[in-house]
């Protein structure tokens, strides 16, 4: 059985941390359950925390003239909300369960523990966050541009 330490440690978010810190983050953590079709948080509420899904499935979406434009699946082991914890903004998407989830949610006040803990450590994680933010930001840019030379190709 995956313990919650090893489905971290298979997170780039908490790569280089030691499994004392991990311990201590998921201390400081709330178990959470989402039903199916209910929602972990919806766009533009306030946020302070980010979640590693440990069972179920999940979709990232955001609105569109009322309708949901799905943006991500996310699995077992996946992480979301993390932007929240970077750039203090309402969400920019919702997250809405698939199927009964369980999930590990992390707050910011946990994190602030944390940076009086262990300053270095604080360090690798905000940079670890970073680097996520930053490789989903070069993924979207890529399907930009994709989309981009797909209607700029001429048509037969």
């Amino acid at each position: 059985m995956v313990t919650q330490i090893d489905l971290l440690r298979r997170m780039p978010i908490f790569g280089g941390l030691k499994s004392e810190t991990l311990e201590f983050l998921l201390d400081l953590s709330n178990e959470i359950l989402v039903s199916d079709g209910d929602y972990f948080f919806r766009e533009q509420e306030r946020g302070n925390s980010v979640f590693v899904l440990e069972s179920g499935r999940a979709e990232v979406h955001r609105l569109k003239q009322g309708d949901a434009i799905v943006l991500r699946k996310l699995v077992e082991g996946d992480c979301f909300g993390e932007m929240a914890l970077i750039d203090f903004m309402p969400r920019s998407a919702s997250v809405m369960a698939e199927t009964n989830c369980q999930a590990i949610e992390i707050s910011g006040k946990a994190l602030i523990q944390l940076h009086k803990r262990d300053i270095e450590q604080y360090a690798m994680i905000m940079m670890n966050l970073g680097r996520e933010v930053s490789r989903r930001l070069r993924l979207a840019g890529d399907r930009l541009f994709e989309l981009e030379e797909s209607l700029s190709e001429p048509i037969d």
